[in-house]
Formats: C-alpha cells, structure tokens, sequence
C-alpha cells in the first residue's frame, strides 16, 4: 500500500524524520527530505537511493515550503504523504528564583512558531497538492502525520515551551481532520515518549539510563524505526484520521 506513493517528511535529516524517509523509501515510496539548508539533508538522500531526494525548508517560511512543493511537482508529479517531524526545544523555568530570571520570551516564541506554527504552515499548503489526486475506492487522496509528544499532556518542569508547542499540534489534530475530510485527506498525530533521537543522544549516558527505567515497558528509550512502524500503520489503516497516537511504552512523566 506504500509502493510508489510519493511523501514529503520535515525533520528528515534525522532521529525520526531520517527513520521515517528511510522506511517510506524501503517500502517502496519516493520521499523529499525536508530540512534545514545546515542539515545532513542531502547526504541522508544520497545514502537513501535515488528515491529520496533533499529540498532544504525552515518550515516557518512559505517560499521556503511552496519551493519543496514544486520540487515535489517537478519531479514526481504528485504527494500522497506528509509527515511533520520537524521540531525543536528549550528548557527553562518559567521564572528562576535563584537568578531572578525570567524565561525569555522570544525562547518561548521561538519554539511554538517552529513546532506548532511551523507544522501548521506545513501542512496548510502542503495538502493543497495532495488534494489534486485522484481519490481511491474510499474517496481518500493523501494522508498527515504530525508529530506531538507526550510533554503535551505531562510536561516537566522547563518545558513550558515545549508543552505549549506540542499541546497546539493535538489541539489542532481534530479541527484540521475534519477541515479536509471534504476533500478526502486524513490527519493523525503520534506523541512519542522518550525516544533515542540525537537530541536524547547528546544527554550523558547515567541520564538517558535513568530516563529509559522510567518507561514501564519495554524499559528503554523508543527507536526511531518504531515511529517510522507508526507511520506507515496510519498510512496503510483507512479508518484512523483525527486520533493523537500515544507511542511511549506507557510512560506517564511525573514532575
């Protein structure tokens, strides 16, 4: 069923964007990495074969966006999958009492307009194109993962950005789903837990240890490969559409 689709996947450079292009092009799909222009992006097409190709995108611009759309166009006519992993993060309380420091709000700023503004404008322009397909025996052209977290329901302390960010994409998950049923477009959202990207990669290990025993089980960090297994399960599943997807080994994070 992903056998000559055509998907676009921001954050495709690494950690679950990378898993993602990587097990959409191994089963058979044509994908265009998106990616900052600094990113691994056009290295990580190259590894992936000649059917991946890399359009360097900041997801908060439109022409950055609209220019990765007509990549797509221009060379493989169509787009059947986006998948939002673009992301990024901060950690900082809301106010710092031992340095009589407030968050910074242009910190704040920042990661709500990449995450949560960044995946709407994404997605807002993006199924415009995938709305030109032709529609299958159900009347469906194309499908929109977005990715959230589970800080959007148990955000630790510092990450009142991060949590706002990522709160948003849920919220947003059911309107937008129920925007483009008329046009035949799912849209779903997997919140991953503790997953092994290279954010947590950068953690010292006696951290990413501790983290990994807080998850029930399996007790360990989650593999980028078992959110690229989510993906192509909501791609290939008709009836999932305007579900947030908890994918976190049933970790519940206590403050």
């Amino acid at each position: 069923m992903i056998k000559n689709l055509v998907g676009l996947v921001t954050g495709g450079a690494s950690g679950l964007g990378k898993a993602t292009a990587a097990r959409l092009v191994q089963q058979g799909a044509r994908v265009v990495i998106c990616d900052l222009p600094t990113s691994q992006g056009t290295a990580v097409a190259e590894e992936l074969g000649g059917n991946a190709i890399f359009a360097p995108v900041d997801v908060t611009s439109e022409n950055d966006v609209q220019n990765a759309l007509n990549v797509v166009k221009d060379k493989f006519g169509r787009l059947d999958v986006l998948v939002n992993c673009a992301g990024i993060g901060v950690a900082f309380r809301t106010y710092n009492f031992n340095k009589k420091l407030a968050h910074k709000l242009e910190d704040f700023t920042r990661v709500v307009t990449v995450n949560a503004i960044g995946t709407f404008n994404v997605t807002r322009l993006a199924v415009g194109l995938i709305g030109e397909n032709q529609p299958n025996e159900d009347g469906q052209r194309g499908v929109v993962i977005n990715t959230a977290s589970v800080a959007a329901y148990d955000g630790q302390i510092g990450q009142a950005a991060y949590s706002a960010s990522k709160g948003a994409i849920v919220g947003m998950t059911l309107p937008i789903a129920r925007d483009l049923a008329i046009q035949g477009i799912r849209v779903c959202t997997i919140a991953p837990g503790l997953f092994d990207t290279p954010l947590m990669s950068a953690l010292p290990e006696k951290v990413r240890a501790y983290l990994a025993k807080m998850v029930p089980f399996p007790q360990r960090l989650g593999k980028p490969e078992e959110y690229a297994m989510m993906v192509q399960s909501i791609i290939e599943n008709p009836m999932m559409n305007g579900e947030v997807i908890r994918l976190d080994g049933a970790i519940r994070m206590q403050p």
